[in-house]
């Protein structure tokens, strides 16, 4: 089954600190070598109510998490979409990003900096670093989604009234394909939010908090119970076998890597119609 190693991960891995996201500046932006590519323009948002999310492992008395109206886009953001980033931002193409910022993998399945795969604006982009993820957001005004918002938008029923967790699943059991399909073949929620499964994996803003509560593992507010083959003791929800696969995907990245199954989309604070 696909991405079983990262659900070792959690249940087995002993004294590995999660990564946290680096507090490291973007690199300097260099506007006078931009190039001219068609831009499709950004994602449409869709508006998220107030909800809750509820942690595999909530902290003492808090079970769950208040999580304010917000809009998110309604799919991942496209190879070409990425490129009219890359385009107008030179430092962020894959001959210039330093490695500080991403791993070898970066945007690996482009043949040049501004060649993208064929249907580039029918597919999400992939191999991204949380770096480059978060520039691209702050280059459109808008954000990467934190965790809790994801989740609490992940956790909607679907639109067709499927069973999601089933969805899911299925999904995880498919062997790895040669890339991400296209937009669209994922699930889609209640709210017309569509591919938070079936598609991709997403960045989110705090990935690095995905199974810790403290800062390190000294932290006396840490959940040692996470660690060390503890795995679902403890969890609110020990049969939720999709969200200790995200949570075990998360904990097991770096702000720098990249991966051909790894995507992203926005978020925002700005409510659509809203006045």
């Amino acid at each position: 089954m696909r991405h079983t190693a990262w659900l070792c991960a959690v249940v087995v891995g002993c004294g590995a600190e999660p990564p946290q996201p680096a507090s490291i500046p973007i690199p300097t932006p260099a506007p006078a070598e931009s190039a001219q590519v068609d831009d499709p323009g950004p994602t449409i948002l869709v508006a998220v109510p107030a909800s809750e999310y509820r942690p595999l492992f909530p902290s003492k008395g808090q079970t769950a998490v208040a999580v304010a109206p917000f809009a998110l886009e309604r799919t991942p953001v496209t190879h070409a979409q990425f490129l009219a980033f890359v385009a107008a931002m030179p430092e962020w193409r894959r001959s210039r990003v330093p490695s500080l910022f991403a791993d070898s993998g970066y945007l690996a399945d482009w043949a040049e900096d501004l060649s993208p795969p064929p249907d580039a604006t029918e597919r999400p982009v992939t191999a991204v670093s949380w770096f480059a993820a978060r520039a691209y957001a702050r280059w459109r005004g808008r954000r990467l989604p934190t965790l809790a918002e994801w989740e609490a938008a992940a956790q909607l029923p679907l639109a067709d009234g499927g069973n999601a967790a089933r969805a899911v699943l299925a999904w995880y059991a498919k062997p790895a394909s040669s890339g991400p399909q296209r937009l669209g073949t994922g699930t889609r929620n209640v709210l017309g939010i569509a591919d938070l499964h079936g598609l991709v994996w997403e960045w989110v803003l705090d990935f690095g908090g995905a199974m810790v509560t403290g800062d390190a593992r000294s932290d006396s507010d840490l959940q040692r119970s996470l660690f060390c083959g503890a795995g679902a003791v403890g969890s609110a929800r020990p049969d939720d076998y999709a969200a200790f696969m995200r949570m075990a995907m998360r904990s097991s990245l770096h702000g720098r890597n990249s991966t051909k199954t790894l995507g992203f989309r926005c978020a925002t604070d700005q409510i659509p119609g809203a006045r």
